[in-house]
């Protein structure tokens, strides 16, 4: 199973928004320019971020974008739900009625699983959780290698 851009960039524009948490409203060019991505395709995660109610465009004198919450409340669940719908690996876990074999077929259970062992990870991380280790991957990028001879 893999993620799209659209999950991948979505958390990592909430992990940014989350960095710069009650510094303002930080415009979409600002964060697009730091992940190297697209103006125009963020512009359109955001957008879906914001329908789901985990981020605030303000279009004050200073536009941008905030969080709707503190980083420490919204967790990677919802970030991955607002952008991709469920992680099912399989139809059939969200919809027993896609297939007649439900009820004897043994994948099926083993995609269910998996499908909550995702979850749990995702609901257990929130932002905050995220901006931690961003910060401290910085941290450690930041220092140089030392060589001895």
């Amino acid at each position: 199973m893999k993620l799209s851009t659209r999950g991948r960039y979505g958390v990592r524009a909430m992990v940014d928004l989350s960095v710069h948490y009650n510094q303002g409203p930080v415009p979409v060019r600002k964060i697009a320019e730091r992940m190297e991505v697209s103006t125009k395709y963020l512009d359109h995660l955001m957008s879906s971020l914001r329908v789901a109610g985990l981020i605030r465009n303000i279009r004050k004198a200073n536009r941008g974008y905030v969080l709707a919450r503190p980083p420490e409340e919204i967790k990677l669940s919802e970030v991955i739900y607002a952008l991709e719908g469920s992680l099912a690996p399989a139809d059939c876990v969200d919809d027993a009625g896609t297939c007649n074999r439900t009820d004897v077929c043994a994948t099926r259970d083993l995609w269910k699983q998996l499908k909550e062992a995702i979850n749990d990870v995702l609901s257990s991380l929130t932002l905050e959780d995220m901006v931690r280790k961003q910060k401290q991957k910085e941290k450690e990028n930041c220092n140089p290698l030392m060589y001895s001879i």
